[in-house]
């Protein structure tokens, strides 16, 4: 019934096809041995067929085939445990020369006892290195290894052939694309709570990643961000609790992992990160649980002067971190850069830079609205469902909703002449811009409004998922029902918004984005509806093709030649060359060369983020100059 209320209610995959049981079958796999160090080669080989089969005999309600996968899983948990028991036995030697490979997409699965042996060998000396590192004595370490490993054999004991049923469903769910998942009862319940208590933590989205708890996003205006220690795709290896001892969490559910982060506001949780930049390190960041401040979320303004010519230029440039809005609070991010707008013309600016390279999205209606300042009346962003019929978004002459057979045209207030800001506009993006942040950066380039200025291309997430809850207490699931498509038809989708003016990446960002997941659908398009619903001849004239030619060669000239960009796109090619590898020599010596150092205080990390990504931000600034002084007959600045 599960896997048929999906199918009835996903966006694209509606019907049980070879291809979905394959995927489902991958999952499943993968959600059982996530870092591959339990199962061999020839388990996987003879487990494919009979998974295949599962996903079949399901539809009947028959899930015999569950047993037999237990029984393996059993078996070599106990031989996991038995294995690392004889490495830390009385011939033990800790090996700091030890190089571990944790890209364990790219790392097969062991084919002999021996090959196993080897690869715990090589995990236990880096988990042992964690321990000593954070002040554990070696006794004690070896200690914490063993019994690490005889809890995951007790969690495979009794995770029995029936709960093994809620793995599948969930392998089901995440074959037809990233963003669909299915909630046990334990979990759904666990996520009512969230929403209704609104619990304290350290504002930081997570997902599983090969058996490690990854950080996806961090919340503008929570704990973890306001703190400046950490990036998206670090790695939590352990975590611990004020004045107690950490715990590594490689191989934990994610849930686990998440109460184990949770808590009462005020109280501490220190975090072992794991970071891959120009070399591997390792670094423990401890976080005050806190909620979410809004006031970090608001967008602001600063002004920035340039000189070219014999004249001086002043610009606005507003950092909009999310579409925020919240009608008890009266908060709400389009109001406000509506009247940091107003303030930026009475400041007599020439331009404006609005930064989304941060931004992870929001509230679609605030992101409509806040597009229609610097367009006025248009189309800002359609939704498509299953059944093809399509939805609009407008900002127009006033609030109404208009219906034909194949579109719904849903309009917004139109702004007054007065408010619209018409001037030089450039618009900064990365591969964190997502969601929200795409549908603004991407409706601004199809009309031509604005210069996008960035990483090759935004996150790449074009897709809208609901909540389902499933009846008979069975839990509940988050299923794609809808793709937003831009103004000029296309979507958002995998692709993302792409720059024209490309910048190198802010660090090592090859893996963040729709791309990088797995099973991501595939990017449609539409009929354009540019100008939707009154076309009108706009207040401010589109950006011509020379131009913005003109500002991508200029922009990648100064790149070349900058020092600040040289040392950036230095530092991803050995972070690129040494991807995946640890070395605990390195884990070693990044300790002791840290150990000495001041610790920095809260305001010295966030000017030292700041100071990272200032080289993006000026280049931004850059361009916007180069587009006021390059005036063409086709583009009046003025």
């Amino acid at each position: 019934m599960v896997m048929q209320k999906f199918l009835d209610n996903h966006y694209a995959m509606k019907n049980m096809t070879g291809e979905i049981k394959t995927r489902a079958v991958d999952q499943l796999i993968k959600n059982l041995d996530p870092s591959k160090t339990m199962l061999y080669e020839s388990d996987v080989k003879r487990l494919k067929p009979i998974l295949q089969n599962l996903f079949s005999s399901m539809k009947t309600g028959n899930c015999t085939a569950l047993r037999g996968v237990y029984d393996v899983l059993v078996a070599r948990a106990r031989e996991n445990e038995t294995v690392v028991k004889e490495i830390l036995g009385p011939g033990y030697r800790h090996d700091e020369t030890v190089e571990l490979s944790i890209n364990v997409e790219k790392r097969p699965f062991v084919k002999t006892l021996a090959e196993k042996h080897e690869l715990l060998r090589k995990l236990v000396h880096f988990q042992i290195e964690n321990a000593l590192l954070s002040g554990m004595d070696m006794e004690e370490a070896k200690k914490q290894q063993i019994h690490h490993y005889t809890l995951q054999t007790r969690r495979v004991v009794e995770h029995d052939p029936e709960e093994l049923i809620t793995n599948a469903a969930k392998a089901f769910a995440s074959a037809l694309d990233p963003h669909t998942s299915y909630m046990s009862p334990e979990d759904y319940e666990d996520f009512q709570i969230q929403m209704q208590l609104s619990l304290e933590g350290i504002g930081a989205a997570l997902s599983s990643d090969n058996g490690f708890a990854v950080i996806e996003e961090l919340v503008a205006g929570g704990s973890a961000a306001r703190s400046g220690l950490l990036k998206p795709k670090d790695k939590i290896i352990a975590v611990a609790q004020e004045g107690e001892k950490p715990i590594s969490v490689i191989d934990m559910d994610l849930q686990d992992v998440t109460r184990m982060i949770r808590g009462r506001k005020g109280t501490k949780v220190t975090l072992t990160i794991l970071r891959q930049a120009e070399s591997t390190y390792r670094f423990n960041a401890t976080i005050t649980r806190d909620k979410v401040e809004l006031k970090e979320q608001e967008a602001k303004i600063e002004y920035v002067t340039r000189s070219a010519g014999a004249r001086q230029y002043r610009f606005g440039v507003i950092d909009l971190p999310s579409f925020y809005g919240d009608e008890k609070e009266e908060k709400s991010c389009y109001e406000d850069v509506k009247k940091l707008l107003m303030e930026a013309k009475r400041q007599r600016v020439d331009g404006i830079v609005l930064d989304l390279s941060r931004n992870g999205g929001g509230l679609l209606t605030e992101a409509v609205r806040l597009t229609g300042l610097f367009i006025g009346n248009g189309g800002i962003v359609a939704t498509r469902d299953s059944r093809g019929q399509v939805t609009i978004l407008a900002n127009g002459s006033a609030a109404s909703e208009v219906q034909d057979d194949e579109r719904k045209v849903i309009l917004y207030p139109a702004e007054d002449s007065q408010e619209l800001y018409t001037g030089p506009l450039v618009v900064l993006t990365s591969r964190l811009s997502a969601s929200a942040s795409e549908i603004v950066a991407g409706a601004l380039k199809d009309y031509r409004r604005a210069v996008i200025v960035g990483s090759d291309h935004t996150f790449g997430k074009g897709s809208v998922q609901v909540m389902i809850s499933l009846p008979w207490n069975l839990g509940g699931m988050t299923i794609t029902r809808d793709l937003y498509f831009l103004p000029g038809g296309r979507s958002t989708q995998k692709t993302g918004v792409e720059a024209n003016v490309m910048l190198p990446n802010w660090f090592v960002l090859e893996d963040i984005g729709e791309t990088a997941l797995d099973y991501p659908l595939p990017a449609q398009a539409i009929t354009p509806f540019l100008g939707t619903p009154e076309n009108l001849i706009p207040p401010w004239k589109p950006l011509n093709r020379s131009l913005l030619a003109n500002l991508a060669e200029r922009s990648q000239a100064r790149i070349a030649k900058d020092v600040k960009f040289t040392e950036i796109m230095m530092k991803n090619r050995e972070a690129a060359s040494r991807h995946g590898i640890i070395r605990l020599a390195d884990l070693r010596r990044e300790m002791t060369e840290n150990s000495g150092k001041k610790k920095e205080s809260i305001a010295e990390r966030r000017q030292k983020a700041r100071d990272q990504f200032s080289p993006f931000l000026e280049e931004s600034v850059n361009v916007l100059t180069d587009m006021i002084t390059l005036r063409s007959p086709e583009l009046d600045l003025s």
